[in-house]
């Protein structure tokens, strides 16, 4: 499905942090706010962005919990990932397992430790309320930034599934090539920055600070029941 993209500048080069960096990415996407869309945060650092979206769109804010699935030897190289929405679901970088000549039966162990992990942070994050139906809906998919884009790209698939009206991809920095990648996956791109010198999301804000799980917790309790 073609997606329409879209860039902003940010004259500094850098954010200061993350709740800025929702601020920014909110006013890109106030064209959206009568939709009544529903803001999704991939956790943990894409839940602070998308709060400041959905507080500026008067939106709910629910997680999809993303696992990523690490190369054994450089485990912050995303091979994969598995995505916890209905049903846990796994979506690999099939390019990227055959350059490191890896096959997905190799790595079925790590599969199933990151569904643990995915359904342990899902009821810690989200309690006792239910999941937001997305069925018709404008669903607007937010994170702190994209690298490799394999946990957004696993997201996106698993959301299309729910068959929102239109889905968004919204984040501040990504590069372009992975920005492009994942075009197709959602019906509109949003994103403030696409430098093409690219290392990793943390270059390009000044604090970036681990976000606590007690901070997800916090801000979805406050932003979860506006529907």
């Amino acid at each position: 499905m073609a997606s329409v993209p879209h860039e902003s500048s940010v004259p500094s080069g850098q954010f200061h942090d993350r709740q800025q960096a929702g601020r920014l990415l909110a006013q890109a996407l106030m064209h959206l706010k009568g939709k009544a869309p529903i803001v999704l945060a991939l956790p943990r650092g894409g839940v602070p962005v998308a709060a400041e979206v959905a507080s500026a769109l008067g939106a709910p804010l629910d997680v999809v919990v993303v696992r990523k699935i690490g190369a054994p030897f450089q485990r912050e190289l995303g091979v994969g990932a598995l995505v916890l929405l209905d049903q846990p679901e796994v979506v690999w970088n099939h390019s990227l397992l055959a350059e490191l000549g890896l096959l997905e039966s190799r790595l079925r162990s790590d599969v199933e430790e990151q569904e643990i992990e995915a359904r342990r942070r899902l009821a810690l994050y989200r309690g006792d309320r239910p999941a937001l139906d997305l069925k018709g809906r404008t669903v607007i998919l937010v994170d702190d930034g994209l690298a490799t884009g394999i946990t957004a790209e696993a997201a996106l698939q698993a959301l299309r599934r729910a068959r929102p009206a239109r889905l968004v991809l919204a984040v501040p920095v990504a590069p372009p090539d992975t920005l492009a990648r994942l075009s197709n996956a959602a019906d509109e791109t949003v994103c403030l920055m696409q430098p093409p010198w690219f290392s990793a999301v943390g270059q390009f804000y000044e604090d970036f600070n681990q976000t606590a799980d007690e901070e997800v917790v916090s801000l979805l309790a406050a932003f979860g029941h506006r529907e």
